[in-house]
């Protein structure tokens, strides 16, 4: 139960600023706000110390742009939480761009302020959210009465409460998106795509619609429309990796080789530290044919962790396939030297050196292969083009 009492409540602060969560504490003190004050760094450190066992916590007052876990992931974890997610979430941003606010409503944020503000803003901010937890609005009564009756899979009920949350509040595209859900869950998909595309209408930012309905349609086997909802979703939230990685394996298949890049390329300028999304990136890549993006993603990860030399090799073949053998064999000789031996990389060295019409060293590599695997078809054609 959230303890909505000012002076007693316990607030949680996060963001990767020192000085930023012990001024909003400070701010907190000042107006009498909160008794005890938890400070995390970052959304994981954050969402550890909630996962502490016996630790309270009734307001979240959190940072967007954060390392290793950031707002809006937080505030994702928080609301899918069976314990917390009722809890007040304010967000902190540095700026109020479209992509963030979209990011938060996908969410539930509760509401957010934009850096620099002061002690009576931040003050203002939390009494309007204690004041809606103590005195919910008819519209946020009619969709908690619904989420009860959807989890006891009660359907009839929770669609009759939506229905009235929507005539409480026309300008809302939140009960249109519930409603929509709700007939999602019923199995009714045609309706849930009215209500999700009229939620669109009423609001151009309703990220999950724009979601839910790609979703739908690509489940119904219409790829066109599936894209173009996948692509308005990532178009108002382009740091979603998840939403990116099936968009793009959307467009591959749709072979629009140069829109499927775009989204890598944009998935990697968002996650400029993010080695293991790279290396996805660049394994994609590799797979659908994008060998130039993907020899640049893989140099760029070895530069930037050396210790990854396992992606070497996948270098090598990228720059083989997009036709530079000459760098391959760079690559591809130094990671032969080490062991252990690998039959496939000497058939990659033997075709760069034939592709450079160097059969002498081609024929050395394919033979080698020869030796241990007599039968190796691969090899003995390459060695008949060296005769």
């Amino acid at each position: 139960m959230i303890n909505v009492d000012p002076k007693q409540m316990s607030f949680l602060i996060v963001d990767d600023m020192d000085n930023m969560r012990r001024s909003i504490r400070a701010m907190l003190k000042l107006v009498g706000l909160g008794r005890h004050y938890h400070e995390a760094a970052n959304g994981k450190e954050a969402w550890k110390l909630l996962n502490t066992e016996g630790i309270e916590v009734d307001f979240v007052i959190s940072d967007w742009n954060m390392p290793k876990t950031n707002g809006t992931e937080l505030l994702s974890l928080i609301r899918t939480s069976k314990q917390w997610k009722d809890v007040p979430f304010l967000m902190i941003t540095a700026e109020s761009n479209q992509s963030i606010v979209a990011e938060a409503a996908e969410n539930d944020v509760d509401a957010y302020l934009t850096k620099p503000f002061v002690t009576a803003t931040l003050e203002l901010k939390i009494k309007e959210l204690l004041e809606l937890v103590v005195h919910p609005t008819p519209l946020t009564q009619l969709l908690k009465k619904a989420e009860e009756y959807s989890e006891k899979n009660q359907l009839d009920q929770a669609i009759e409460c939506v229905s009235l949350a929507v005539k409480a509040n026309r300008r809302s595209s939140r009960p249109l998106r519930e409603l929509a859900r709700l007939f999602v869950k019923k199995g009714d998909l045609a309706q849930a795509i009215v209500y999700f595309q009229q939620a669109t209408e009423i609001n151009r930012l309703d990220l999950p619609s724009f979601q839910y309905l790609g979703q739908i349609f690509l489940k119904q086997g219409d790829t066109e429309k599936a894209l173009t909802y996948f692509a308005k979703a990532m178009e108002l939230s382009p740091r979603n990796t998840d939403r990116a990685f099936k968009l793009a394996t959307l467009l591959l298949g749709r072979q629009k080789l140069a829109e499927a890049d775009k989204i890598f390329k944009v998935m990697l300028r968002n996650n400029p530290d993010d080695l293991d999304l790279a290396n996805e990136v660049a394994d994609m890549c590799l797979e659908h044919g994008r060998y130039n993006l993907a020899a640049r993603t893989y140099r760029a990860v070895l530069t930037a962790d050396p210790t990854r030399q396992f992606l070497a090799k996948k270098l090598g073949q990228s720059l083989l396939k997009d036709g530079r053998p000459k760098e391959a064999i760079e690559v591809l000789e130094k990671v032969a030297s080490q062991p252990p031996e690998d039959m496939a990389l000497w058939l990659d060295l033997a075709q760069a050196y034939l592709n450079l019409n160097q059969k002498m060293r081609a024929d050395q590599w394919a033979s080698r292969v020869r030796r241990l695997d007599p039968a190796n078809e691969l090899a003995q054609t390459i060695i008949n083009q060296c005769l």
